[in-house]
């Protein structure tokens, strides 16, 4: 253990501007199979570009795409830390 604690929240609660890192998926593996045909694949880094009440348009690999909230609520992510230093 480092002895540093990573902020971990579902994808749904962030916020314009923020950059994190996929850690897991919460859901079938329907669901699992559909986001990784999106490009949220664990282990990715994802930024919130833009959002709403109903949902959010993110950037993952340098493409733009737009998720509900519900899916959003989904897809746990943690700060980057540990990957730069």
């Amino acid at each position: 253990m480092s002895g540093k604690e990573k902020c971990v929240m579902p994808l749904s609660m962030m916020e314009k501007g923020d950059i994190k890192r996929i850690t897991e998926f919460r859901g079938g593996e329907e669901m699992k199979r559909h986001l990784k045909d999106l490009g949220l694949i664990k282990g990715e880094m994802v930024r919130v570009v833009g959002e709403n009440p109903g949902g959010m348009i993110l950037a993952v690999k340098g493409v733009k795409l737009a998720l509900n909230r519900a899916l959003a609520n989904r897809i746990i992510v943690a700060d980057q830390a540990g990957k730069e230093e």
